[in-house]
C-alpha cells in the first residue's frame, strides 16, 4: 500500500521559515515525480515545487523559486519542501502528491496523495 504522510507544518510568523517533509512508502520505481501542492483560501490546489525521477536523473522544479525549494533524500524517500521568507499569503493546506510517470515541469495527475497538513502564517 502505498503512503505519502506530510510532517512539519504548523504556525509561524510572517518572514520565518518551515520545512515540510513527506515520507513515501509502499512504492518502487525509477520513473514517478513527487509535487508538493498547496490550497490556499479562494483557490484550489496548485503546485509549488516538484522533484521528477525519469531518464535516469532528478529533474527540480521550484515554482516559487525565491522562496521554496524541494529536496529530496533518496536513502529515507523522503521529500522536502522548504519554505522561508513566508507571508500570510502562504497560509493553507499543503500535501505532496506522487504521480507514476515522469514528464516536464511539474505535472499534474497524480495516482496518490496525502492527507495534507496545515501551514499558518501569522502577520
Amino acid at each position: 500500500q502505498v503512503q505519502l504522510v506530510e510532517s512539519g507544518g504548523g504556525l509561524v510568523q510572517a518572514g520565518g521559515s518551515l520545512r515540510l517533509s513527506c515520507a513515501v512508502s509502499g512504492f518502487t520505481s525509477n520513473e514517478y515525480i513527487i509535487t508538493w501542492l498547496r490550497k490556499v483560501p479562494g483557490k484550489d490546489y496548485a503546485g509549488v515545487s516538484c522533484i521528477g525521477i525519469w531518464g535516469g536523473k532528478s529533474h527540480y522544479t521550484d515554482l516559487l523559486k525565491d522562496r521554496f525549494t524541494i529536496s529530496a533524500d533518496n536513502a529515507k524517500f523522503t521529500f522536502y519542501l522548504q519554505m522561508t521568507d513566508l507571508k500570510p499569503e502562504d497560509t493553507g493546506s499543503y500535501l505532496c502528491a506522487l504521480r507514476r510517470q515522469g514528464g516536464i515541469g511539474c505535472p499534474p495527475g497524480y495516482d496518490y496523495w496525502g492527507r495534507g497538513i496545515q501551514v499558518t502564517v501569522s502577520p
